[in-house]
């Protein structure tokens, strides 16, 4: 892990390869830390590679506070936040998932429906969280042309990650199934439903699905 200075206020954690696990850690102990008034700090902002310490009073003395700390250990930091998304596995791409994993299409759903992620971290689109779980060797590859409208409530893989579109938007992410729950809202105290560090289990609602719904491909044009 490196520390670097951004602009007078800003600190950045940055590790050289991707470690969600300790990202994840280190993420909840910072944010621990600032819950015990041990680090003053307004934003605490992880990434894929990354966290930003925001707001910092003295970045420089920051950087020795931190870089004296022994590691968090993952195990120790787990969230304890659980949101359970009901989700109905209709997705027009969850066959060519399936494929890609060598199972069929109820198979997929089961390795879906088994796995309790973890929100890495939040972007693209407010409310949008990049969902870690997915065991090493399941990464599904993102779509070879994105589509020009992707509905709201889309359950997506891309990647090693799980997400779910919180508004309609373009997007070139595998789609699986679809939920109601409402992810971001305004009015709400904490907007986002899905916060770094909160776990997440996909559970399947409703009758056994249709076939997948298809939807408009760009690569094809109108039909």
């Amino acid at each position: 892990m490196r520390l670097r200075s951004v602009g007078r206020r800003a600190l950045l954690l940055e590790w050289p390869t991707p470690a969600a696990a300790d990202i994840e850690a280190w993420r909840a102990e910072l944010s621990r830390r600032r819950d015990l008034g041990e680090l003053a700090v307004v934003d605490i902002v992880p990434a894929a590679r990354t966290i930003l310490l925001d707001g910092l009073p003295d970045p420089a003395a920051t950087v020795t506070q931190v870089a004296n700390w022994p590691p968090p250990v993952p195990s120790e930091t787990a969230s304890v936040t659980v949101v359970t998304v009901p989700v109905r596995y209709d997705g027009p791409d969850l066959p060519q998932v399936a494929r890609h994993w060598a199972v069929d299409v109820a198979g997929a759903v089961e390795r879906l429906t088994g796995i309790e992620f973890t929100v890495a971290f939040c972007g693209f689109a407010p409310g949008f969280g990049y969902l870690t779980g997915l065991p090493a060797g399941w990464t599904v590859p993102r779509r070879a042309s994105p589509r020009p409208a992707v509905p709201a409530g889309s359950v997506a893989l891309a990647g090693e990650y799980a997400g779910i579109y919180p508004t309609a938007s373009p997007g070139g992410w595998q789609l699986v199934g679809r939920t109601d729950l409402v992810l971001f809202d305004l009015d709400r105290e904490q907007p986002a439903t899905l916060a770094p560090g909160t776990r997440v289990r996909l559970s399947p609602v409703g009758p056994p699905p249709d076939p997948p719904r298809r939807l408009p491909d760009p690569a094809r044009g109108p039909r």
